[in-house]
């Protein structure tokens, strides 16, 4: 071995140390000839040391008694660059992307794992984006065709076009903006900070955001399993908007032996669509609501959530009062899923129910309405979803007022982008015709969005 290192050395220093003349005497191509030379025989030196390195580690592992490490696989030599033809402009070298590497744990090499230096991936992405948050933008387009006097739909909309802009703030907070672009003007839909830190457990949100009320409510339009919203939604909690508004909520997990348990307390200005409308500074609406989860088995779990809001209504007991009158809400929210685990990408099933109760204070007297809706969506193919719902409800000004209805969906995924849905509506509205509608929706999403609360 001592042989072949001289041997080795000695080349080497023949090459660099050789008559000073001949080096005079050369030509810009003899010289790209030996510097080409050269490298092979860096090159083979190195892949001698190599062989030689990789006998000694297997003699250790063998007398250690540990399996050898595997070595990393040779790396070809990377071939000299062509010579540019004389009188040609030399074109400026591009500076190859150095690949990011960590060290392999402690613990971690040997018996199969990993050897070398690991490559680190997205670290020259992750660094170009530091300071900007994930973008995405979700187009919704709505088409309705048949019959509604009561509540008609355009024949063709861009119903939404919702924009989000989410990031981390600092070890102890992440934002999260929604803003919603209609043909009638822009909304924002939510824009609230998370504060993930404080004492206690205690999950804090501040800004402008749709309530913990129920199910439903706490969704945005590309995650509902319709087209469209139930009508206990729409009559007593206030439509597609719902209960949103600027406030604070406090949720907290409650440790128990038995059940996911979590409780939310929100505090917001008063002022949500055509459920609450506050006149002073202190008449602010309130939200509670607790949730409960338990796996049944490992294919099927239940989550079932009990909610209760109070707020001003706007309805002034005598001409100029402000000190208007109030409606409170009662929800009850049950979800039932199957995914069964060796065929999860092709079978599932969803079953949904609300039950909501209205207490709402009139100059006629209070109004106590109620209504509910149950839905059932079953997956019979990779891309393929179908559902069937039925909704009753009263309306929250007058309870005797009943509408009924049912809906029937189809919906394809082409990928986890974009989905196209067609869904049959009938409604038997308590005042009006009935309407038999088919409304026709196509979603897509282009950047990174966001997961929705479980």
């Amino acid at each position: 071995m001592r042989v072949m290192r001289f041997v080795c050395a000695a080349s080497a220093a023949g090459m660099l140390l050789g008559p000073p003349d001949a080096y005079a005497q050369d030509t810009p191509q003899a010289l790209r000839q030996e510097i080409d030379q050269l490298r092979r025989d860096f090159e083979m030196l190195k892949q001698q040391y190599g062989d030689r390195l990789s006998a000694l580690e297997t003699k250790l592992a063998a007398a250690e008694g540990t399996p050898p490490a595997q070595p990393a696989p040779a790396q070809p030599p990377a071939a000299p660059p062509a010579a540019p033809q004389p009188g040609a402009p030399q074109a400026a070298a591009p500076q190859a992307a150095q690949q990011q590497t960590a060290a392999v744990p402690p613990g971690a090499e040997g018996a199969g794992g990993p050897t070398g230096a690991l490559p680190v991936y997205g670290g020259a992405a992750a660094g170009s984006k530091v300071f900007n948050p994930d973008m995405a933008v979700i187009g919704d387009f709505l088409g309705a065709a048949g019959h509604n006097t009561v509540n008609p739909s355009p024949s063709m909309e861009m119903h939404e076009s919702e924009a989000s802009f989410q990031a981390v703030v600092d070890p102890y907070a992440r934002a999260d903006f929604f803003i919603s672009f209609g043909e009638e003007g822009v909304n924002l839909e939510e824009g609230f900070v998370t504060l993930t830190s404080l004492p206690g457990g205690l999950l804090t949100k501040v800004g402008k955001m749709r309530s913990a009320f129920g199910k439903v409510n706490t969704l945005h339009n590309h995650v509902l399993p319709w087209a469209d919203r139930p009508l206990v939604t729409q009559n007593l909690v206030g439509g597609e908007d719902g209960i949103n508004d600027a406030g604070i909520s406090v949720a907290r997990l409650i440790p128990n032996p038995w059940v996911f348990l979590e409780a939310t307390g929100q505090v917001f200005r008063g002022d949500s669509a055509d459920v609450f409308s506050a006149s002073q500074r202190d008449q602010l609406s309130y939200v509670g609501h607790v949730r409960g989860y338990q796996d049944i088995s490992e294919s099927t779990n239940i989550d079932l959530g009990f909610s209760y809001a109070h707020g001003h209504n706007g309805v002034q007991p005598t001409p100029g009062d402000t000190n208007t009158l109030t409606t409170n809400l009662y929800g009850i929210d049950a979800t039932l899923r199957w995914r069964p685990l060796q065929r999860a990408i092709y079978h599932s099933f969803v079953g949904r129910g609300e039950w909501i109760w209205s207490r709402r204070d009139q100059l006629n007297g209070l109004q106590p309405a109620f209504g509910y809706y149950i839905s059932g969506d079953y997956q019979f193919a990779r891309r393929w979803f179908t559902g069937l719902r039925f909704d009753r409800s009263g309306r929250a000004t007058d309870a005797s007022q009943i509408d009924t209805g049912g809906a029937l969906t189809l919906t394809y995924w082409p990928s986890e982008f974009s989905q196209v849905r067609g869904e049959y509506r009938l409604i038997n509205y308590a005042l009006g015709d009935t309407a038999h509608e088919l409304l026709f929706q196509f979603q897509f999403s282009i950047g990174a969005h966001g997961a929705h609360p479980f």
